[in-house]
């Protein structure tokens, strides 16, 4: 996270720190965040558990309904009461009396730890003196909600929620756990032990978050919005004419990244700059931060510690230049934010 952090601590990047970097027991983090998003919208500056409750029990459902399997933990009686809402066991009242009771156990003081430490922006405080239990709503995360990036943190959330789930239902471990890319798709998917094919989420929403929703070349901000104009592509740093001189896994995580239309369609397929290399070993160092599966698979593609994913990149770029004339690079530059 402090590499993350080092040239942007940013409210931005503070937000994402915690959806990317904070622990991933469970997934009330991802179910409390989107809750602080929908809520934030309504520039409320206090907010009940039980307005709260509302919110986090139904984003908590909507996955469990996907992916039974919730988190790390063998049980949970609040994941079990949300299972018996969905059975028809129990009524909505009664969903939403359990939820504010057993929901917030952790999650409240635990939603701004990354490693041992609290990021160093809140955006809500705890306040359970009062009857009416709790939050209220700092002016960071009001600002957040008028930032040119704050339509693309629901997207990036679920991204991450359904990559973490999706690793605890399948039950594979780290070392075997391998996500593909489908590039027609622009999907990230899993192969399981009987081969079968089960689709996770967007590339596009996976990888913005890693690099703080700005181009890869440029530092411009991007769009992943489906449906807009100009949203971001997703470009392989090296070219796929590279895989016909090594044997290289070009669809693999380590080298795809999210360019804004202008640089995509410049660069088309030459070699970027010898620049762009360090900064793609930086985002990669990002993933590595991170927990699986993204850590686990950009392991295994490119190696189990940083020289030798560092030599895999020049090894790559050897390769790449030795059979093309130009590099390039973008025609402008905002100020690097990784």
């Amino acid at each position: 996270m402090l590499l993350y952090q080092q040239n942007d601590p940013s409210m931005e990047s503070q937000w994402r720190a915690i959806i990317l970097f904070g622990r991933n027991v469970a997934s009330y983090k991802f179910a409390f965040a989107h809750s602080l998003l929908e809520l934030a919208s309504k520039e409320k500056n206090f907010i009940s558990l039980d307005e709260l409750s509302i919110p986090f029990s139904k984003y908590i459902i909507e996955h469990i309904r996907k992916n039974n399997k919730q988190g790390t933990s063998p049980s949970s009686t609040f994941l079990d009461t949300c299972r018996k809402y969905i059975s028809g066991e129990i009524n909505q009242n009664d969903l939403i009396s359990a939820t504010q009771r057993l929901g917030f156990i952790n999650v409240v003081d635990a939603f701004h730890i990354v490693g041992r430490e609290a990021v160093p922006i809140k955006f809500y405080e705890k306040n359970y003196s009062t009857k009416q239990k709790g939050l209220v709503i700092t002016d960071e995360l009001l600002k957040l909600k008028d930032s040119i990036q704050f339509n693309n943190f629901d997207s990036e959330i679920e991204a991450r929620w359904d990559l973490v789930e999706t690793a605890w239902n399948l039950n594979l471990s780290p070392n075997l756990l391998n996500v593909d890319y489908d590039d027609d798709g622009e999907l990230f998917y899993i192969k399981t032990n009987q081969m079968r094919r089960v689709d996770i989420t967007s590339a596009r929403d996976s990888l913005n978050g890693y690099q703080k929703g700005k181009c890869f070349y440029c530092y411009r901000d991007i769009i992943i919005l489906k449906g807009e104009d100009d949203i971001a592509h997703i470009d392989h740093f090296f070219p796929h004419k590279n895989k016909l001189f090594h044997q290289a896994n070009i669809n693999g995580v380590w080298n795809l990244v999210l360019s804004c239309q202008e640089c995509n369609h410049s660069k088309i397929a030459n070699i970027p700059d010898i620049k762009y290399l360090r900064r793609l070993s930086t985002r990669n160092e990002y993933f590595i931060e991170s927990h699986h599966p993204l850590r686990e698979t950009l392991i295994n593609q490119t190696g189990n510690d940083k020289i030798k994913r560092d030599n895999y990149l020049l090894v790559q770029d050897k390769i790449a230049i030795e059979n093309s004339i130009h590099r390039w690079k973008s025609k402008m530059e905002l100020e690097a934010s990784f």
